[in-house]
């Protein structure tokens, strides 16, 4: 929770008993929940007015045109570097295994 271990958590609990009173404690927390749901209702509304001017101004199905343009762009690239690429450097690679196989023996 937050990178605060039990020790410090009792300790926290204790600083805010001295400054605050046993009878206060209870009040605090639900104004700070309150406040909390309050700010959390905020963030969502801010989200779902940011979604609906997207989807109104059609930017939600241009992302998603231009994800599948750049995925199907990411495929073609990894197809051509099996296909042509891959075999070149396996080739390569035996070739110098073959090289430094006498090498290797000797160390």
């Amino acid at each position: 929770m937050f990178g605060i271990g039990g020790g410090e958590l009792i300790f926290i609990i204790f600083i805010a008993l001295m400054l605050f009173g046993s009878d206060k404690i209870p009040e605090l927390a639900r104004t700070i929940g309150k406040g909390m749901a309050q700010l959390k209702n905020a963030t969502n509304e801010i989200k779902s007015e940011i979604q609906k001017g997207a989807e109104a101004n059609g930017i939600h199905t241009s992302m998603k045109e231009l994800t599948s343009t750049f995925t199907d762009e990411v495929e073609k690239v990894k197809s051509n570097l099996n296909s042509n690429i891959l075999p070149e450097v396996s080739e390569v690679k035996d070739d110098l295994d073959s090289l430094t196989g006498p090498i290797k023996r000797q160390l």
